[in-house]
């Protein structure tokens, strides 16, 4: 077969792909819908099943340049007919012992917590952490949810340092500080 004014078959399987991928419908389940969103260039794929509350999104551009020095938390929780990552509480001057305590035990929650941390050598840090609190035995529309919306949030927010608990009781000073090593 011969490409016609001179385009070549891969242009050709390119455009009938691109194509095919663009005419892919919202996925609706259980009350969640999804949406497939597709990169043109890669053709690769991910899930987005809630976007971030535009409000939100400031105040976390807001605690990311924070001047205090103290430990500090923002968590999140979806707000399920929205389908909107929103605030649920935020905490001044707060231990990661503490903020375990503030955690609902069998709901899922994001939180980004900034940690004053004390390096071996005696330097002094202030590490932003996301941390998905996923526990065991939360709903499974819950979990898919909460998964689902993890990427988009953590991109929004711009962080690296990203942990998952599926126990909020795991959440110590030791399990964060050892985290933390990792990325001295």
């Amino acid at each position: 077969m011969v490409p016609k004014e001179g385009k070549s078959q891969d242009d050709a399987k390119y455009k009938k792909k691109k194509k095919n991928i663009e005419s892919v419908p919202t996925i609706q389940s259980s009350g969640c819908s999804f949406r497939v969103i597709f990169n043109s260039t890669t053709m690769s794929e991910s899930l987005v099943v809630c976007d971030v509350d535009q409000d939100l999104v400031k105040k976390l551009r807001e605690f990311r340049f924070r001047k205090e020095t103290n430990n500090a938390a923002i968590v999140m929780k979806i707000d399920k007919d929205k389908q909107l990552v929103i605030l649920d509480e935020e905490h001044e001057d707060i231990s990661p012992d503490d903020l375990k305590d503030e955690l609902p035990e069998r709901q899922p929650r994001f939180i980004v917590y900034s940690y004053k941390y004390q390096h071996d050598d005696g330097r002094v840090s202030y590490p932003l952490c996301f941390i998905f609190s996923s526990p065991v035995g939360c709903r499974p529309e819950q979990q898919m949810m909460y998964a689902g919306s993890k990427n988009k949030l953590v991109q929004t927010v711009e962080l690296t340092k990203v942990f998952e608990i599926r126990n909020t009781e795991d959440l110590t000073e030791e399990w964060l500080r050892e985290k933390l090593g990792f990325f001295r």
